[in-house]
């Protein structure tokens, strides 16, 4: 009885607690609404959501980070020429370019996002503006433009920060943390003219900046001892590795990378596997067959590797759905994850580059193996991050012990082990590399349809012959687990 009377008393202090918070909340909001003028209440009648320009914007910063591997698949390498001295020249160069290029795009992305976590409506000179952002991939100078614009009309920013008595704290700390980025780019660019190494380092740094920040900060605490914050310094703009990011651009973007690499693979075929018409009528005798079965090679290799980038969309959309909070660190695996997806138009080409049974076609199916496999594994690691703070990040159904757990991660350790087990069988069995390539391109999609049969099996299997006993509690689980359910929808926020 008296647990009974303690935890009553305990409910009823939790709801004057919550009722007070509210009360100060309603009333930060009616002093707020009370304080804007009939101007700006006219302003944010002819304000708009933001939904449209963010997608726009996703969509384009998608295409500028992709297109860039064009330069890379379209460099030509002869057949007399040894394909790991052309990796090692030119080609080295030009992925290396093509991989930073892809990370800076992305910095400037995430920054994007964040920026417009803050700003959440829009009006005609906010789009125009964010139209200007899109003319420089790295936002110079104009993010600080849209900044001050948007903290002239607090009626475009989120509902904290318009209630909030420290809009000109935030506007301040917004701009530390945004032109942080801008600077060093500048920096790079002078050094460029004189240095060139030393402005690789900078663009380095501009990458892994939060995590670098986050490491001296803590060198400074461990040396002169915790340094206070204010309570609204950590609300906004952190360079914490657990900062949300927004879910939902985070798959647009995504979605756009692999629509554009699904769709570059294809540019090849239509400018040179397509016969012309004279040599069909000559070489041929009329037969559009005949002539089409001399580029069969090539067809199958864009076939594998549309499959390949339609299926790592799949293990991504599947990953996705049971995430219901990303980060800041799941979004730079994430960004590593796509840089490897937008090689794949790289590993297309070097797949039917080469005469049959040479060693430069081993190596472009080893090279092939070795972008799938890091495009899958960092897949797998945006999972095992989402594991560390499941309760946050995941669906209850793909936590350890959750019923879909080991499905997900069959469907995400199978791009990686496969990839990995056709690179050790092309070293052994280097006389059959490409047949061997093409049956893992082709058996992989039946492996995904049969694979929740094969987990069920695989479990029911292990069970059997390790936990015998436990075959009479699997209802009652089952049971429990039903109990939990709740419809994906319902956990996204």
């Amino acid at each position: 009885m008296g647990e009974n009377d303690d935890s009553d008393i305990i409910e009823h202090h939790v709801e004057e607690e919550m009722e007070k918070k509210g009360a100060r909340s309603y009333a930060a909001s009616s002093s707020f609404l009370e304080s804007v003028s009939p101007s700006e209440r006219e302003g944010h009648s002819s304000t708009q959501s933001s939904h449209r320009l963010l997608a726009y914007s996703d969509a384009l910063i998608s295409i500028i980070a992709t297109v860039m591997i064009l330069p890379v698949a379209h460099t030509k390498v002869e057949n007399n020429e040894e394909l790991r001295e052309s990796l090692q020249g030119l080609l080295t160069t030009k992925i290396g370019v093509y991989l930073m290029t892809f990370l800076i795009v992305t910095v400037a992305w995430a920054a994007h996002i964040r920026l417009f976590q803050v700003v959440v409506r829009i009006d005609d000179c906010l789009a125009l503006l964010n139209l200007a952002c899109m003319m420089l991939i790295t936002f110079l100078p104009y993010t600080s433009v849209i900044v001050l614009y948007a903290f002239s009309r607090p009626f475009l920013l989120n509902e904290q920060i318009q209630i909030s008595e420290n809009q000109t704290f935030y506007k301040h700390h917004i701009l530390k943390v945004i032109m942080k980025v801008p600077i060093m780019c500048f920096f790079a660019s002078i050094f460029s003219f004189i240095f060139f190494q030393l402005s690789y380092v900078l663009l380095a740094i501009v990458i892994f900046l939060p995590y670098i920040s986050q490491c001296l900060k803590w060198c400074r605490s461990k040396a002169i001892g915790q340094v206070e914050e204010t309570p609204d310094s950590m609300l906004f703009y952190t360079y914490l590795p657990n900062e949300p990011l927004s879910k939902e651009r985070v798959e647009a973007f995504s979605d756009g990378v692999y629509a554009i690499v699904a769709t570059l693979l294809i540019l090849d075929i239509c400018e040179d596997n397509v016969p012309d018409p004279t040599v069909v009528q000559k070489q041929f005798g009329g037969s559009l067959t005949a002539a089409l079965r001399l580029y069969g090679p090539e067809y199958l290799a864009y076939f594998g590797s549309f499959a390949t980038v339609g299926l790592l969309w799949f293990v991504h959309h599947s990953l996705f759905l049971h995430v219901t909070k990303a980060t800041r660190f799941m979004g730079l695996l994430n960004t590593f994850s796509l840089a490897f997806v937008g090689g794949l138009p790289l590993a297309y080409q070097l797949t039917h580059e080469f005469p049959p049974n040479s060693h430069n076609e081993l190596e472009a199916i080893q090279i092939s193996c070795v972008i799938i496999f890091f495009a899958g594994i960092f897949q797998l690691a945006i999972w095992v991050v989402a594991l560390y703070n499941e309760q946050e990040t995941l669906h209850p159904y793909v936590r350890y012990g959750g019923r879909e757990h080991v499905l997900m991660l069959a469907k995400l350790a199978l791009y990686p082990c496969i990839a990995l087990g056709t690179f050790f069988l092309t070293c052994i069995l280097s006389k059959f590399s490409a047949p061997i390539f093409h049956l893992m391109e082709i058996t992989v999609p039946f492996a995904f349809l049969v694979l929740r049969i094969l987990v069920r099996l695989g479990l029911a299997l292990l069970r059997l012959l390790f936990c015998p006993d436990r075959s009479d509690r699997r209802i009652v689980i089952e049971e429990e687990a039903d109990e939990t359910r709740v419809p994906f929808n319902a956990l996204v926020t």
